[in-house]
């Protein structure tokens, strides 16, 4: 057990099952319900050499659930976060709108009713999976609109929407919103 520097407890169990280590958080958090208590746990350590890497997934599990549970009294394991979504709950408010700034950039000037019409394209684009077709068709419109409106799109972002690691930096950057 100890203290880490932003002042958060710690403790290294060995050999605790996972039911065992909920039972014991359920009468922890018990002893002071009207106190939200957040706990992040990391996977299993093989020796003394993986404690560091057990350590940060449950630091970011704890953030993860800071962010996603702010005030109940929750403990998260860093391998529930298997979707985008739950992965970006372990970063910082602020990395997080950053990327966002930076990503979409001028698709973020909310006083431009074009650039919010933009960016609802986009958004349906990219639930579309990247069609064309379907996505012309939520938004009831040619799906010679929605190419132009894409081509506007990669302008402002400077980014290619045929290539699939621009679509997931658009799409983690509008999670990130």
């Amino acid at each position: 057990m100890g203290r880490l520097p932003d002042g958060c407890a710690f403790a290294v169990l060995s050999g605790v099952s996972d039911g065992v280590l909920g039972e014991g958080w359920a009468l922890v958090a018990g002893c002071a319900p009207e106190v939200a208590l957040h706990g992040g746990t990391g996977a299993p350590a093989d020796g003394p050499e993986g404690l560091g890497g057990a350590l940060a997934q449950a630091q970011y599990a704890l953030t993860s659930v800071r962010t996603t549970a702010p005030d109940a009294s929750v403990l998260t394991d860093a391998t529930a976060l298997t979707s985008l979504d739950a992965l970006l709950t372990g970063v910082p408010a602020d990395v997080r709108s950053a990327y966002s700034r930076t990503v979409l950039g001028p698709l973020l000037d909310t006083d431009r009713t074009a650039t919010a019409v933009l960016l609802s394209t986009l958004e349906t684009f990219l639930a579309c999976d990247g069609s064309w077709a379907r996505t012309a068709q939520a938004l009831h419109l040619h799906v010679n609109t929605v190419h132009y409106r894409i081509q506007r799109i990669e302008h402002f972002t400077g980014r290619d929407l045929s290539r699939l690691c621009d679509r997931l930096d658009l799409w983690a950057a509008l999670r990130c919103r």
